[in-house]
């Protein structure tokens, strides 16, 4: 399993386990999880950088209509999950 490090200004780095990827209209998401294996919050993080950027950025998807949509795709995908 991937695993990415998410550098919040201002904070402290964090370590995500990417479950999963999909592209949606044009735009990349990824479901990542803080723990390799058993329950854990997930979260969608949408890849916000320009083509020409060396590194990907990324911004926690918070708008509700856009998550339900997404989460309802890595749903579909991983067939074992249930987002809530």
């Amino acid at each position: 399993m991937d695993k990415i490090i998410f550098k919040p200004e201002n904070e402290e780095p964090v370590e995500f386990y990417v479950l999963e990827q999909t592209k949606i209209g044009g735009c990349q998401y990824i479901l990542v999880t803080e723990q390799e294996e058993g329950d854990s919050d997930a979260l969608i993080l949408k890849d916000i950088s320009a083509p020409e950027e060396p590194e990907a950025i990324y911004e926690i998807v918070e708008d509700d209509t856009e998550l339900n949509a997404v989460a309802a795709v890595f749903e579909n995908i991983l067939e074992d999950i249930e987002l809530s």
